[in-house]
């Protein structure tokens, strides 16, 4: 064979293939095309090989299809790139892509409960079925506080995060199913109207208020982020739009994974000032600004972050596709 021939009929072919190879990011068509190329590549360095042995020619071949191989396989990528590129960008992006879906669950949550605390507090019989009188007076003037502080602050930091993570985790898994999440929204706001009904009815509202609100600001919200994760899952099943419907759903639910990983990190703060912020004996203005300033943290996160990485083209995906095909980024 001669091999001077033979590179002169394929030059150009090499050194497109070498072109893709060296692109940062492809689109489909040439990502269709670097696949065609890489596999005639690879024949005409076997046909080298086979003929010649070890050349120059097929070194350089070798470099270009070795090249092109990492875009389909991926060169790994520093951990800490890796941290800082979801922390930075994945996530953000994809909280803010919740931002009116989470809205609207606090929205419902809140007005539930408001119509359960005021049905329970105007009619007695309501009331009376919760507990008797001395329960129920007990849980307002020493059970709710005490629910508090009756634990060690850390066990019982690390038990409500964990509650809270395992919540907010089945409101994304089972979110596809359509009924988990309202059940979830319906409890919580049930659960928190009656809390509040029994409080108010014994003329513990400011203590009820004071204690929810250190840790109650980011933990609610981190709940309602949750479920409207979930429902957004379950609309992509529902309602894909121009996308086949497995497609919409595995990219819907892949984003979304990505804020249920993100929400661990926030329950934990949460989990941490209910634990050690809300029962200290510290001035009330305090304790709610540590829960303010948490939750403005997040909001500004979730809001102005999310919001510049979105406008940056970031997906929020913890892997990127672009029309139908794999986004690669050369390392």
């Amino acid at each position: 064979m001669d091999l001077d021939a033979l590179a002169a009929a394929r030059h150009d072919d090499w050194q497109r293939l070498d072109a893709l190879a060296r692109q940062r990011r492809l689109d489909g068509p040439e990502t269709d095309e670097l696949i065609d190329r890489y596999q005639a590549g690879a024949s005409d360095l076997s046909l080298v090989k086979s003929t010649a042995g070890s050349t120059a020619l097929g070194d350089r071949l070798s470099i270009s299809l070795a090249r092109a191989r990492l875009k389909f396989t991926g060169a790994p990528e520093n951990p800490l790139r890796q941290l800082s590129r979801f922390a930075g960008a994945s996530l953000p992006a994809a909280l803010y892509r919740l931002r009116w879906l989470t809205l609207a669950v606090a929205v419902a949550t809140f007005v539930i409960a408001g119509l359960y605390a005021w049905w329970i507090t105007g009619d007695p019989r309501a009331i009376a079925a919760l507990g008797s009188p001395g329960e129920l007076e007990q849980l307002a003037e020493e059970g709710f506080v005490a629910y508090y502080s009756e634990n060690p602050a850390a066990s019982f930091a690390g038990a409500v995060w964990t509650n809270n993570a395992w919540i907010a985790a089945q409101c994304i898994a089972f979110g596809v199913l359509g009924v988990w999440v309202p059940y979830v929204i319906l409890q919580n706001a049930q659960n928190l109207g009656m809390t509040a009904a029994v409080m108010f009815a014994y003329d513990e509202a400011d203590t009820f208020f004071l204690y929810i609100a250190p840790h109650g600001l980011l933990e609610l919200t981190c709940v309602f982020v949750a479920a409207a994760a979930g429902l957004r899952i379950f609309w992509a099943w529902v309602a894909p739009g121009p996308r086949p419907r497995g497609i919409a759903l595995a990219e819907d639910a892949r984003s979304l994974f990505t804020v249920a990983i993100g929400l661990v990190f926030f329950l934990f703060i949460a989990g941490l000032i209910e634990g050690f912020v809300t029962p200290a004996p510290w001035p009330w203005p305090v304790k709610i600004g540590i829960g303010a300033l948490a939750l403005a943290g997040f909001l500004a996160y979730m809001l102005v972050l999310g919001g510049r990485a979105r406008r940056a083209g970031e997906t929020g995906d913890l892997v990127e596709f672009d029309a139908g095909a794999t986004r690669v980024v050369a390392g």
